[in-house]
């Protein structure tokens, strides 16, 4: 039985998908998951989050997606112990156009990952951060996973941008992953002091149900500067409220997948 493969995925920008792709990868490894973390954003920010510097990424997801390097061989370990990083870069950017004509270009990554099992079989998560957009990267990576989490930002247009990405969703399982699921909701950058991210919570939470993580991640300074230090949250500050938060995340994501 190979690793599950989640998507984190919302093709809105600055809702905190890529704060989350790192935290819960590294929230998984610590309770000892073993996992990779796929950087398919152009702008490689899950890369940076985790250290690996610019100069560190000779090979990068656009290399795998384009057929000149194995994705096993562009996997790098992180300072989280069972948590790699296959990096992106900017030329990731032109992977849509250069594969416009390859009739398996939806099945790409799912093919790497494939090859990245043979050699570590004892993956247990693979998790891809996607680009801010519904295009073929985006496409790729849910034709590659099991399943789709979606960070919701708390703001008004959020139910706008989800029924977006649910109709993405409906698309990749009619033509190219019937197997495809959605994992679940968290809500990102909830404050309790705001009326509007209470009812946020409570629009998304009647829409649907317990697909909505119980855990929302709040907004907090220390996973803000985290980054910036080339560190998960959980490294940077493990007792802050958002770390704290990405923990309990972890055990929801690990139970729905048993149960599942």
């Amino acid at each position: 039985m190979g690793p599950r493969v989640l998507a984190i995925a919302n093709q809105k920008g600055g809702v905190g998908k890529t704060t989350t792709a790192i935290n819960l990868a590294t929230a998984l490894a610590a309770v000892g998951e073993h996992v990779v973390l796929l950087d398919l954003d152009p702008q490689g920010n899950a890369s940076t989050g985790l250290g690996l510097g610019r100069a560190e990424r000779q090979g990068t997801t656009y290399d795998v997606l384009v057929g000149d390097a194995k994705l096993s061989e562009v996997v790098k370990p992180t300072a989280v112990p069972r948590l790699s990083v296959a990096p992106a870069g900017m030329a990731l950017a032109g992977a849509e156009i250069e594969l416009i004509d390859d009739s398996q270009r939806h099945f790409k990554l799912k093919s790497a990952i494939e090859e990245l099992v043979t050699v570590q079989p004892d993956l247990s998560y693979v998790l891809i951060d996607c680009p801010p957009s519904l295009g073929l990267l985006t496409v790729g990576a849910m034709a590659a996973s099991d399943a789709v989490l979606i960070p919701l930002q708390c703001e008004f247009f959020a139910l706008e941008g989800l029924t977006q990405i649910m109709r993405t969703i409906d698309t990749v399982q009619g033509r190219l992953n019937p197997d495809l699921q959605l994992q679940g909701v968290v809500l990102t950058m909830y404050d309790r002091r705001n009326n509007l991210s209470a009812d946020v919570e409570a629009d998304v939470r009647a829409h649907f149900g317990d697909k909505v993580y119980r855990t929302a991640i709040p907004r907090n300074v220390r996973v803000s500067e985290a980054p910036s230090h080339g560190k998960p949250a959980l490294l940077y500050d493990l007792k802050c409220p958002g770390s704290q938060a990405y923990v309990r995340l972890a055990s929801e994501v690990i139970g729905r997948e048993r149960a599942a």
